[in-house]
């Protein structure tokens, strides 16, 4: 296999942790500028005001976000072949497109649990994650046949 095909083969999976990557960093830009950003992101009225009291509850929710999603970038940099193999990379990269995949479609069933949140939140960030989904799913079935470990 040529080197410009092994990198066109990692296309998504290098998009999926740029966008994944990105994420995690408006996620870390709430907790460090607070309320302004929650608003302008979306996440509700409630979670920006409880930001403005300082209470710990947006920033350990924002924080542990902003964790999962760092670990979810480095499991599509290690398909992508950027960084070292992770452990169980296959398994974990159709983990992540399935729960990217179910937050986009399913955001019907999750807003009456957000009230605080817009329309407009919900359809941009479920469009994003079904996006994102999709990369992390055909990323994951492009290396389906390489050793997990390479």
């Amino acid at each position: 296999m040529t080197s410009s095909n092994m990198r066109s083969e990692h296309k998504c999976l290098t998009l999926a942790a740029k966008l994944t990557g990105v994420a995690a960093l408006l996620h870390l830009g709430c907790i460090i500028f607070g309320a302004s950003w929650y608003r302008f992101l979306g996440a509700g009225e409630q979670m920006a005001l409880l930001a403005e009291q300082g209470h710990w509850y947006p920033t350990v929710v924002t924080s542990v976000i902003t964790l999962v999603l760092l670990i979810w970038t480095l499991y599509a940099l290690s398909g992508a072949k950027v960084i070292r193999p992770l452990p169980f990379l296959r398994v974990v990269l159709a983990i992540i497109a399935a729960i990217f995949l179910l937050r986009g479609l399913g955001f019907y069933w999750l807003m009456p649990a957000f009230p605080d949140n817009s329309l407009l939140f919900w359809l941009i960030s479920s469009g994003i994650c079904i996006v994102l989904g999709g990369l992390y799913a055909f990323g994951g079935w492009q290396i389906r046949g390489q050793n997990a470990h390479h």
